[in-house]
């Protein structure tokens, strides 16, 4: 039987049977580039390929979440069926995916009963011992943020044999169907060993013909950011996020953030730069390793010249000198940040230090030095934050607006926090205190609120300050009053907030119509009518609270380098076909 990979790498859908079921997802993708069943595989997936290849090891992404998508016709177990790897992996990194990695894993089984099935990402790390008691279709859970050579040290053992008691990070069911969790001890303190690379990307897609099963999320063509990563931990602790020092602590044993040398990340983004004319973001605040590593990585930035935009990400204001070092180094730089709130008790609160005025000199000095464009995140669903506190947060907006909204480079966002609160965060792990409500606490809990038919059931929390329905119906008031202020000021043309008006409209009408329809006692005629809102539900969950392509940076019109890409065809297709036929002449 031939094998095509060592390890098959499976990314699935957020609900396994979306295609059949009725469910007004809501807007729990409105701010990723990514659809509602939330098809963007983790980028953990291309380091995990790109290391694992160093070692003679053959991996093959398959973006089952995105193929389904494209086809209503693409029979996912048929595609199961003609895999056979030495191991495959499917992620479970944010709870979301619940409800389509444990069908996945058990149509895997189903067909491939002997070849083993491993869990990986915060989500399965925080549960990996639920996960192998509870569900027998999976054999092994690795956990931690940087599984890249305990993976490489298991399909060594599964190759040429060795014990399972020998690989950390491990989670797996011994002959006795026993737990055994091996020692959390890889967490590495650098990233210098781990690269995000795009050309092992595309040579992968041409060695296995499969474009769609490397394709980041839906629009990526059209639209295609890319990403390069300078951090794994965090050195804050957002009270809802579980991927702050908090949860990291508790889920993945690390003590400290591990960080990129500067050089190697600069590097990274050179490379993008040459290969991809599209926006790269930085993810991770590059100031978390202090002044002189962001320092130096600007200086490493201003020398390679990089002419791709290039989006920053902060979790607290940068100084003007700072803003000024950026602005030299990065002739098309963007700025993103996450105040949360307007009101800044809440936003300490919540684990932002900061104030308004640091925030708005902050926007006053990088729009003055000609930074691209400033996106502003925030929240709903914060402890303290009431619904006129939501609806005063849109007020704000006003004000930033009229100081410095007339270049229409400043981009506000309100969206509710959703759908659930990150196992091992604090808020998780410490409700009470932060004035939250949990609803769901197990895996099964989060695999069956997933099949609920719409996003309000779905949300795994209340707070003291708004229940459930007045986080749902603030969400929209806040998104309706936002997408009117951005009219307003010329953000958005006023045929496309006239559709996202309509669209948020018909949303609220349609939960209205969900929520009476719930009350029906019989299970039967329940069903039946939610199935008669299937036909229009889809488009009702995709940029429900604002327009998604409000996300989009400017790009160049010729978004693929398309001498890069020749390059790779020919050095896969031609130049080993050469070297083959060479070969066997020569013998």
């Amino acid at each position: 039987m031939r094998r095509e990979a060592d390890l098959i790498l499976l990314h699935p859908p957020t609900v396994y049977d979306f295609r059949e079921k009725s469910i007004l997802f809501g807007p729990i993708s409105d701010l990723v580039p990514s659809s509602p069943i939330f098809e963007m595989y983790p980028i953990g997936f291309t380091s995990i390929s790109e290391y694992l290849n160093r070692y003679g090891y053959q991996v093959r992404i398959i973006n089952i979440a995105l193929k389904m998508l494209q086809s209503k016709r693409f029979d996912v177990e048929k595609a199961i069926r003609k895999l056979h790897p030495l191991l495959f992996g499917i992620d479970l990194h944010w709870m979301p995916h619940v409800h389509g990695s444990l069908a996945l894993a058990e149509i895997v089984k189903k067909y491939h009963p002997h070849i083993p099935l491993i869990f990986g990402g915060l989500s399965s790390s925080y549960y990996h011992q639920e996960l192998i008691r509870s569900y027998p279709f999976i054999d092994y859970v690795m956990r931690g943020d940087s599984t890249e050579e305990p993976l490489r040290q298991l399909l060594s053992m599964i190759k040429k044999g060795g014990s399972l008691e020998n690989i950390p990070n491990l989670t797996w069911r011994d002959q006795g169907c026993r737990v055994r969790v091996n020692p959390l001890t890889h967490v590495p303190v650098n990233l210098n060993d781990i690269k995000i690379d795009y050309s092992h990307i595309m040579k992968k897609v041409i060695r296995y013909r499969d474009l769609s099963g490397y394709t980041p999320y839906q629009n990526w063509f059209s639209y295609p950011a890319t990403a390069a990563f300078n951090v794994r931990g965090c050195t804050h602790s957002c009270k809802t996020c579980g991927g702050t020092a908090y949860a990291f602590r508790k889920i993945c044993n690390r003590q400290k953030p591990a960080f990129r040398d500067p050089e190697l990340l600069a590097q990274d983004l050179k490379t993008i730069d040459r290969q991809l004319n599209a926006p790269i973001i930085i993810i991770g605040d590059i100031m978390q390793a202090g002044e002189n590593y962001a320092y130096q990585l600007l200086n490493d930035l201003k020398r390679h010249k990089i002419r791709n935009p290039v989006a920053m990400e902060f979790f607290t204001p940068p100084s003007d000198d700072f803003l000024n070092k950026i602005a030299e180094a990065i002739p098309h730089f963007n700025i993103e940040i996450s105040p949360e709130s307007h009101d800044e008790q809440i936003r300490r609160a919540f684990g932002r230090p900061y104030g308004n005025k640091d925030m708005e000199q902050m926007l006053d000095t990088a729009l003055r030095l000609g930074c691209k464009r400033i996106d502003l995140f925030f929240m709903i669903g914060l402890s303290n934050q009431t619904y006129q506190s939501v609806l005063d947060t849109v007020r704000y907006f006003r004000y930033l607006l009229e100081r410095f909204g007339k270049s229409k480079r400043l981009i506000p966002f309100i969206s509710p926090y959703v759908p659930f609160i990150d196992p091992g965060s604090e808020a998780f792990e410490h409700p009470e205190k932060f004035g939250y409500k949990i609803f769901y606490r197990t895996v099964e809990e989060y695999r069956q609120a997933m099949e609920s038919p719409s996003w309000k059931y779905v949300l795994s929390y209340e707070t003291k300050w708004m229940t459930r329905q007045q986080i749902v119906d603030s969400s929209y008031d806040a998104g309706l009053a936002l997408n009117r202020l951005k009219a307003e000021f010329g953000l958005i043309n006023p045929k496309k907030a006239k559709k996202t008006e309509k669209r948020m409209i018909s949303a609220r009408q349609t939960m209205n119509k969900i929520d009476k329809i719930m009350l029906i006692p019989d299970i039967a005629e329940r069903e039946r009518q939610l199935q008669g809102l299937k036909s229009y539900i889809r488009e009702l969950s995709e940029s429900t609270i604002c327009e998604k392509k409000e996300l989009e940076w400017p790009t160049q019109v010729w978004r693929m380098n398309v001498g890069w890409i020749l390059k790779n065809w020919f050095h896969i297709e031609v130049w080993h076909r050469f070297q083959s036929i060479f070969g066997q002449n020569q013998t």
